[in-house]
């Protein structure tokens, strides 16, 4: 099979949440969608593009699928989920967002010339980071 031919590579992120409702209405707060096709009263695909995805799942859900204890994210990182996004002022909108629908930013913006980042903790603490890249950075 070619290149051309290949099916693009999707992921789907599982994370645990306490309140199934809460983490839905905080993602729709900051402009996201959910497949329904894929959502009950357990889980919610959350769509972030149109081959990235997260499912959020209440705990009990989450513990199906693993037999280790599920991270206290207020102690804990687990994992540090990065997103680009399109500019110096989509960082700032996106965090901006989630900070007032209820999540939180862990720390300063990180201004590396080339690279601009922010990063926020959502309802249930996982930590995203919000990032762009002058695209001029990565040629050469």
């Amino acid at each position: 099979m070619s290149q051309s031919q290949t099916p693009q590579t999707m992921i789907f992120v599982n994370l645990p949440v306490k309140d199934l409702d809460a983490s839905k209405a905080f993602w729709t707060a900051l402009g996201y969608s959910f497949d329904d096709r894929f959502t009950d009263e357990t889980a919610a695909c959350l769509v972030i593009s149109d081959t990235i995805y997260a499912m959020l799942l209440t705990e009990a859900k989450f513990k199906e699928f693993t037999h280790k204890a599920v991270a206290d994210t207020a102690t804990t990182a687990q994992t540090l989920l990065c997103l680009s996004a399109a500019g110096r002022e989509a960082v700032d909108a996106l965090v901006d967002t989630a900070v007032g629908a209820g999540g939180t930013e862990p720390r300063p913006a990180m201004d590396h010339g080339f690279m601009y980042m922010r990063g926020f903790e959502d309802l249930d603490g996982h930590t995203w980071e919000i990032m762009w890249m002058d695209p001029a950075a990565t040629q050469g």
